[in-house]
């Protein structure tokens, strides 16, 4: 009997790692670089280091504004955010975040629309007609 019970728990371990992986591989890879001007780009983040992380440059303000998405944060020029939590529903991904701007600490919601796999729109929710398009830049 135990034998049974052996194999029927894999069973359900193997379904469960089915059902996890394929909510994985639906998730839209937010991670990288975006701009608010694809053009830009090169102007608005550079590589140092050994590691060849991805920064901003000096002077990005001045260019348009960017975003660098990791695993778990955000980076803006100035506050580094760490994702709370994420919902993705269709073309949506909504991002709760808490941020330190080195000032003071808030928590922001993102909702975002996925336009195609390097274009975002960053929806303001109560401010019709106001949203910020941003584009995957490949540095």
């Amino acid at each position: 009997m135990s034998v049974l019970r052996k194999h029927v728990f894999a069973a359900a371990v193997a379904a469960g790692s089915v059902l996890l992986s394929s909510q994985t591989v639906n998730a839209f890879d937010l991670s990288g670089a975006w701009a608010t001007s694809a053009k830009q780009c090169n102007k608005i983040f550079t590589r140092k280091g050994r590691a060849r992380q991805v920064s901003f440059t000096s002077f990005s303000g001045a260019y348009g504004s960017g975003i660098i998405a990791e695993a778990n944060r955000l980076r803006g020029k100035s506050a580094s955010c760490l994702i709370k939590s994420r919902k993705e529903s269709d073309r949506t991904i909504n991002l709760v975040v808490a941020c330190d701007s080195g000032i003071m600490l808030s928590q922001i919601q993102f909702f975002l629309k996925v336009i195609d796999a390097d274009t975002i729109t960053r929806k303001f929710p109560g401010m019709e007609g106001i949203d910020a398009q941003y584009h995957r830049c490949h540095i």
